[in-house]
């Protein structure tokens, strides 16, 4: 990476810090502090919660999956519109009249003090890892164009999202949401237009298509009933409702970025604005990984993407290196011939591409049997590769702001909620009641800080095996049904009391892990959204029926 483009990144994500750490940071109290005054207005609120869910992994691991699954991921937010629909209509409105800090607080009214510690405790357990693999995401990007350790990596990121959080508070984070969401979709136009251009060189928009078609990149709908198939219409509808329900509704990095409005229409319009915009802008993301894989069918790609590995065959197998590479240049020239000359000739054409795959397994399995391991997935360096590789001077700068804008934008979210969440769900419920605002405010920056430092524990010691936005949504999935279910039986079901949502919840978490790890090869993780919210809303009846016929 050159000096300019290194001066564009580092100069943008200078600014961000600096604009978040200074944009809020006369903080009274915690209204000030977690709530932002209640003074967002739902430009921000919308950008805001965008922007919580657009992080790092989003920008390396979407285009990868694109690149080697097609357009089948878009089916996991199929359900998402309708979710933010419902949360619109029935959570906001609870939260509000309740006057809340945390989603949890209302659990509290609701049930008792067990449950929200309960559903507190959860939130804590998967966000404090997911923050961990937030942080993780980009330091795959500095460690491959500065070829920095990783573990300074980590720290250097992990520290520069925790300056303006502490400082700053929920509204720093919120309004430098809207200028991370401004540079991210300004980078993947860049990114659109120059890969176009460079496919169009070739090919036309047809041509293009039918190369997407011949390899099934294509499948953006599948109408199967096998819920052994990861991504389908169905799963997406009814898993992916579910996920983004819980997601929105009740996850605190959510609930925090639309409650801080200045009233419930704001936080409607915001979220709304999300329901109409994140399908689009999911999609056109996994377009550019579906395009990555007709350019690397024009342009030679390496050998193996993950850069470490070739360096490690290098160094222990250079004459397997260069026999497979000398081969896949022959193959790849003779499939591109095919491609730009007939360009129908599929059949011809996908076993060139077979030929290719197997000579890259060649070398990946050799690699694995001499004692290498994935620290990173070969996918989460594809869009990566393009970037470093294909993009002028100055451009990259604007396109690895972009990543890192987003990995700081839900990491900061993600700290500024498990912060949240400490403060007033466990200290000020369970050690320190007084009324003391400067403390209190202390205390908030100082758990901000703690979870920063924990999250960038969680990402050192974080070993990559799967795709990592799988890893964010595998996680989620286990956690957030059980968590959906107490909140749905509170808002819809008033006769179940405290004593039954508490067991029925820890029973329902139990059955899911268990079931996971029974299951995990027979049914796609999104069901585990719909199963741990049914199994706690209906064990919590069932208790219930059981406690009046005593």
């Amino acid at each position: 990476m050159s000096n300019l483009d290194f001066f564009v990144f580092s100069s943008i994500l200078l600014f961000i810090a600096v604009y978040g750490a200074i944009k809020n940071y006369q903080n009274k109290n915690l209204k000030s502090y977690i709530l932002g005054d209640n003074s967002v207005k739902w430009s921000t609120i919308g950008l805001s919660v965008m922007a919580t869910q657009a992080s790092a992994i989003t920008f390396l691991s979407t285009p990868g999956q694109g690149y080697n699954e097609g357009m089948s991921f878009i089916q996991n937010y199929l359900g998402m519109p309708i979710a933010l629909i419902v949360v619109s209509a029935f959570f906001l409105p609870v939260y509000f009249k309740s006057k809340v800090f945390t989603a949890y607080q209302y659990l509290e009214e609701r049930f008792d003090f067990r449950v929200r510690a309960l559903t507190s405790f959860f939130f804590l357990l998967q966000r404090g890892f997911q923050c961990g693999i937030t942080i993780y995401a980009p330091s795959i990007i500095l460690t491959t164009i500065l070829d920095w350790d990783m573990t300074p990596t980590v720290i250097f990121v992990g520290l520069l999202v925790v300056l303006y959080t502490v400082v700053g508070g929920s509204k720093a984070v919120s309004y430098t949401h809207k200028y991370q969401m401004f540079i991210i979709l300004f980078g993947l136009l860049i990114v659109f237009f120059y890969l176009t251009n460079y496919i169009f060189d070739y090919l036309t928009i047809g041509e293009s298509f039918n190369i997407v078609k011949a390899f099934n990149k294509n499948n953006a709908i599948n109408f199967s009933f096998d819920i052994k198939e990861k991504y389908t219409i169905w799963s997406g509808l009814l898993g992916g409702f579910f996920l983004s329900l819980s997601y929105f509704g009740t996850d605190q990095s959510q609930v925090s970025r639309y409650i801080n409005a200045k009233n419930i229409k704001e936080s409607r319009i915001g979220l709304i604005f999300n329901a109409i915009l994140k399908i689009p802008l999911q999609f056109f993301i996994l377009l550019i990984g579906v395009l990555l894989f007709v350019f690397y069918n024009l342009y030679q790609p390496p050998i193996n993407f993950n850069k470490n590995l070739i360096s490690f065959q290098e160094k222990n197998n250079p004459e397997l290196l260069d026999n497979i590479s000398n081969k896949s240049i022959d193959l790849f020239s003779e499939k591109k011939e095919l491609i730009v000359s007939s360009g129908d000739n599929f059949e011809e054409i996908i076993y060139k591409d077979n030929q290719l795959n197997s000579l890259r397994k060649k070398l990946e399995d050799n690699a694995l049997e001499n004692g290498f391991k994935y620290e990173k997935p070969e996918s989460d360096f594809i869009f990566l590769h393009f970037i470093l590789n294909y993009l002028p001077q100055g451009i990259i700068g604007i396109i690895i702001a972009l990543i890192l804008s987003a990995a700081m934008s839900s990491t900061s979210a993600e700290i500024n909620a498990l912060s949240a969440i400490t403060t007033i769900d466990i200290y000020k419920r369970f050690i320190n009641k007084k009324n003391n605002p400067s403390k209190d405010v202390m205390m908030s920056k100082l758990f901000s800080l703690g979870w920063g430092i924990i999250a960038i524990l969680f990402s050192l010691f974080f070993a990559q095996k799967e795709n990592l936005i799988e890893s964010i949504n595998i996680v989620a999935s286990l956690l957030y049904g059980n968590v959906l279910g107490i909140f749905l039986v509170a808002f819809f079901i008033k006769i179940i009391k405290s004593n039954h949502i508490l067991f029925a919840s820890i029973l329902s978490q139990s059955l899911v892990f268990i079931l996971y790890f029974y299951l995990n090869e027979s049914i796609s993780y999104l069901w585990f959204n719909f199963i741990g919210t049914f199994l706690t809303s209906f064990l919590s009846y069932l208790l219930y029926l059981l406690d009046i016929r005593k």
